[in-house]
């Protein structure tokens, strides 16, 4: 396992010196997620859901959309679980290209989850930034009963114009952080429910409330917020990861599917990419299952002449030119060393 991690970060680092430049900022983004076992099998235990599975813990990279590391773990393994959350961005970590990690500002983002003591006093002694979820605890709910209306500022949409449903403000300096790391501030956000979402008792005037504590010095804290919701990108990936294997372990013994898990995670990065070096336009940003349909799954035969593969495509193929160019582009693209 030791040795596909470190081939999996070379690859990494070739395809970053290939792509236009390397991301100034990564951000981790790391998630649990529920795989059901249909039967018994090792390590395979009770989720807190109800089901009967496994609980693996998930890293991406937000800015290249590739998949870091995972790691395996029972169905009964924790959500908030801060040694295997800090083994999870280790792993992150190692794959990062070594000449580029020293230049860039690494953002270590979570849910609720992630607000553990031990995970940003982690964050902290390794100069990582963190944003992560806030639990909504009395003393929260306390202060934002205390801020005006006209504290409270327009959210950020994702083409950064101000939505018309939500609102956020910063409270840090109506809290008591001390055991906190230093520095550490939180911004929530309200909104108002969806027509027929049901309300909780909790939800005061209509607003459902969410709060995020984060170390990050910008005084924009609508684009502080704004960076921490499109955490849900994170999301995104392991549906795609489900769709490409990840659904479901199918083998019995749990170090054969901790094998099978980083397979996952190489099919995501051969996708990643694939598109990134490859591919244009909107098949550079499609899901997995678009993508199969349109280019992967295209028919083809191999021949052989003269001791040369040609490979014909389907002529009437909708996507036929796009493949073409990709092939092109890989041909283009000098081999590693």
């Amino acid at each position: 396992m030791d040795a596909l991690a470190a081939a999996h970060a070379q690859a990494r680092e070739h395809v970053w010196k290939q792509a236009a430049a390397a991301p100034e900022r990564v951000t981790i983004d790391i998630d649990a997620t529920l795989i059901t076992s249909h039967s018994e099998k090792e390590g395979a235990a009770g989720t807190f859901k109800g089901g009967f599975g496994f609980h693996p813990l998930m890293a991406y990279c937000d800015e290249t959309g590739e998949a870091l590391a995972a790691i395996l773990r029972p169905g009964n393994a924790g959500s908030n679980t801060a040694a295997d959350q800090i083994a999870v961005v280790e792993q992150a970590l190692e794959q990062i290209p070594v000449e580029h990690i020293s230049d860039m500002e690494i953002l270590v983002r979570a849910d609720s989850a992630g607000a553990t003591h031990d995970l940003l006093d982690f964050c902290r002694e390794g100069r990582l930034r963190y944003s992560v979820g806030f639990e909504l605890s009395e003393p929260v709910r306390a202060a934002i009963l205390q801020v005006p209306d006209e504290q409270w500022v327009a959210a950020l949409a994702s083409d950064c114009t101000p939505r018309a449903n939500g609102q956020i403000v910063e409270i840090t300096d109506l809290l008591d952080l001390t055991t906190w790391p230093t520095t550490s501030r939180v911004i929530v956000r309200r909104e108002r429910a969806h027509p027929g979402a049901q309300l909780s008792f909790t939800d005061y005037d209509g607003h459902r409330f969410q709060a995020i504590l984060t170390d990050q010095a910008d005084p924009d804290i609508q684009t502080l917020e704004l960076r921490h919701r499109q955490r849900a990108r994170c999301e995104d990936h392991i549906r795609n990861d489900k769709d490409t294997g990840l659904r479901n372990l199918p083998f019995r013994d749990f170090e054969h599917n901790r094998v099978w898990l980083a397979i996952v995670l190489i099919a995501h990065d051969l996708l990643a990419w694939t598109q990134r070096l490859t591919l244009t336009g909107e098949l550079a940003r499609c899901e997995p299952k678009r993508l199969r349909y349109r280019l992967l799954h295209v028919a083809g035969r191999l021949a052989f002449h003269a001791r040369t593969a040609i490979l014909h495509l389907d002529a009437r193929w909708r996507w036929r030119d796009a493949l073409i160019d990709a092939f092109t582009r890989a041909r283009a693209l000098p081999a590693p060393a």
